[in-house]
């Protein structure tokens, strides 16, 4: 391993990376709510002896599937706004879409995929795709957008709810930051505000079902803009979204079966 490599450390773009088992007779539905984020995912059956690496792009609405089967999946989910660097493409590019990583990469894409494939555990995954990830930086140019749009990303998953704003805090017009925006992150901003809200009233609805007050700490302006939200990026009323089989819908786990809705 060369020194980029060995001082190359995951933790900076991400954010989330957890093993997803699906036992077999048994269905489950997953569910990937919107979101600015992309996700590296890595299946495996047969235990390793065959599976896949695919890339989920952003999503601008729900997606739902019920998985059977008995699978493995390693999932990482980057933090917004490293498509570029990580993987050669910006993120618009990706929206909506499931990618297989040969796709972007060629063939060093299918050798790490065989890589990760044969890797014993988790901790020899992240090690792997962290020496190719560190390659990958090194061929990759990053543009000054990205860093632009990672900073408005903290702005609206902190304090701040209006695009206009945000723009002003960052010193650029409202336009500059959407186009900055859709490219680095691959939805626009005030989307990007929408998925923050409608994930903040799915966690407070795990505690609580007073639909008002979830409202008013989520950010909408009253209930009824909450369940217009949820009707159009979900599809499903929130109380209806909730009871859905039972799960606790979240980032991680729903793209382990999503290969095959996307043509797989």
């Amino acid at each position: 391993m060369d020194s980029v490599a060995s001082t190359f450390s995951l933790s900076r773009f991400v954010e989330d990376a957890r093993v997803v088992m699906s036992v077999a007779g048994r269905a489950r539905q997953l569910a990937r709510l919107p979101d600015g984020r992309t996700t590296l995912v890595i299946r495996m059956f047969d235990e390793g002896r065959r599976g896949d690496v695919c890339v989920a792009g952003p999503r601008t609405r729900a997606l739902f599937k019920n998985v059977t089967g008995d699978a493995r999946a390693v999932i990482l989910q980057f933090k917004p706004g490293w498509s570029a660097p990580l993987l050669g493409v910006g993120a618009s590019a990706l929206t909506d879409r499931i990618v297989p990583l040969e796709d972007l990469w060629g063939h060093s894409g299918s050798d790490l995929c065989h890589a990760l494939l044969a890797a014993r555990g988790l901790p020899e995954v992240l090690d792997r795709l962290s020496q190719a990830m560190a390659l990958r930086t090194r061929q990759t140019f990053e543009p000054a957008s990205a860093r632009l749009a990672r900073r408005a990303v903290r702005l609206l998953e902190g304090d701040e709810v209006r695009v206009e704003r945000v723009a002003a805090r960052l010193g650029v017009t409202a336009r500059h930051l959407r186009r900055a925006f859709t490219e680095s992150i691959g939805i626009g901003p005030k989307d990007f505000a929408r998925t923050v809200r409608l994930r903040r009233a799915v966690r407070l609805a795990e505690t609580s079902k007073d639909w008002g007050r979830i409202a008013a700490e989520a950010g909408y302006y009253d209930q009824s803009h909450l369940i217009a939200d949820f009707r159009e990026l979900i599809g499903l009323t929130p109380g209806t979204f909730l009871k859905r089989a039972g799960e606790r819908f979240g980032p991680g786990e729903a793209e382990a079966g999503f290969h095959d809705a996307a043509g797989r």
